[in-house]
Order: C-alpha cells, then structure tokens, then sequence
C-alpha cells in the first residue's frame, strides 16, 4: 500500500496538478492539506473521475484536509481533534482504509513569533500528542501524515540553513521538542527510517530562488505507530512535483507498506 500527503496549497489552483500527480504515482491513499475551499467547493466529480473515493473537511480561503482512496472504501473515524483549540480551523480528518486508520493533520504554522498563532501551535500540538496517545494505544497499524510545520533537526539533511531558518515557528525549540515527544513515544519517523542521512526537503519557498537553489526544507512527515512501522518498506519524495508549472511549494512525499 502507498500512502502519501501532498499539501496542494489551493485545490482549486492545483487541481490540474493534483490530477497529473495521482495519474503518474498512482497512490493508494493521498492526505491533502490546505484546500483553501469550503466544502462545497472540493472536486468531488474530477476526484471520483480519477478513480478515487474521497473526504474532506473544509474552510473557505483557509486551511482544508482530505484523505483519498484509489479503489477502497473509507470510513470516517474523526473530523477535528478531540479538545481543539480552535475547531473553526480545519486542520484534522481521520479515516479507516485499507486495514489502517489514516490520520491526516495540517499543523499550525505558528508565525510570526512570539506572539498569539504560535502559542496556538503549540495548544493544538499537545491536542495533536494526546490523540496520537490514544491511538498508540489501541496497538492498531496508523499512519499520521501531513504537513507538520516542523523543521525536526537543525542539521542540512533537514533545512538548506539553520541560521536562515532559526526566526521562524518552524524551527523552534518547542515545536521541535513535541515532535521528539512523539518519536519518543513510539512513532516512528518514516522517511528517516528509510533514509537515514542526507537532505530529503520537502517544501521550497517561492521566493529567493528557493527551488533553483535547492533551498528546501523537511515539513512533511508520516508518522507510524509500531503496527504500521513493522510493515514499512519504502519512502520518498515526489521532488519532480515542485518543478511543475504553477505546481505548490510541496513536494508529494510517501511511504510503502507491505
């Protein structure tokens, strides 16, 4: 089973991008984050047409999550965390499919700092570990897959500079310390697992010539609870994305499971 998470940066703009994507990689699930799209607005028809099943939990201008399914039903397990901060935000859907329950999260990017949206990062975070608890707990395979708005590491395998990078919500201390509370907790890091070293981005500004420079960095992760992460076979980017014309500033990253 491939499951990816591709945050497409407007539904609307990207479809055409999105479509070619699921023509060429053919995942069997996709978690998309920031539709920017009320509910009334998602693609159902272009979606289904492209021989996939599909939810979504909406917000106009704004945020936006979906899961999708190539050929296999899904069941709708949760929309929005328990004890959210703010559940206006659509930023979490839940689905069982294929024999996984499939989470797919758009964090809170937390600019400017300090101040109001990033302690409303962090707030949502600990909603975030507190589910993920709860479902470590049921010892069933999941996969949480998303945009996390977190830099993991100072290191160049994650950021093209941390000294660029170290103003910014994304490569704080405490965002990056709930991420290592959730490795340290069991999960497991599923493109590291696979590849260990090396720089491995998976979003370029487009500003400053970023992609051109290769000036990237690693925000996209799944994350795998110990069931899921025993049958982990692969992971990558889909880097030819970002290189698209009026593609988004993520690249579709992915896992295999036997």
């Amino acid at each position: 089973m491939k499951i990816a998470t591709f945050n497409i940066n407007g539904i609307g703009a990207r479809l055409p991008r999105l479509l070619e994507w699921l023509e060429e990689s053919r995942p069997d699930v996709a978690c998309l984050q920031e539709l920017k799209a009320p509910d009334e607005r998602f693609p159902e028809r272009e979606i289904a047409a492209a021989g996939y099943n599909a939810i979504w939990h909406g917000q106009k201008s704004w945020n936006g999550v979906a899961i999708l399914a190539r050929g296999m039903d899904l069941h709708e397990t949760r929309r929005g965390l328990p004890n959210d901060p703010d559940p206006a935000h659509s930023r979490y859907i839940e689905a069982a499919v294929g024999g996984i329950i499939v989470g797919g999260l758009y964090l809170p990017n937390g600019n400017p700092i300090p101040g109001p949206k990033f302690d409303y990062k962090l707030a949502w975070f600990e909603a975030l570990l507190a589910h993920a608890g709860t479902l470590f707990a049921t010892e069933a395979p999941v996969v949480l897959a998303g945009d996390w708005n977190v830099i993991p590491t100072e290191s160049t395998d994650d950021v093209y500079s941390a000294r660029r990078m170290g103003g910014d919500a994304l490569m704080q201390p405490e965002s990056r310390a709930c991420f290592a509370r959730l490795r340290h907790a069991g999960w497991t890091d599923a493109v590291r697992a696979i590849h260990p070293a090396g720089p491995v981005y998976t979003f370029w500004d487009y500003t400053m010539n970023a992609w051109p420079r290769d000036a990237g960095f690693r925000i996209d992760h799944l994350m795998l609870s110990p069931a899921a992460a025993d049958r982990l076979i692969d992971a990558g980017v889909d880097r030819e994305a970002r290189a698209k014309e009026k593609a988004s500033d993520h690249a579709p990253t992915w896992i295999k499971l036997r």
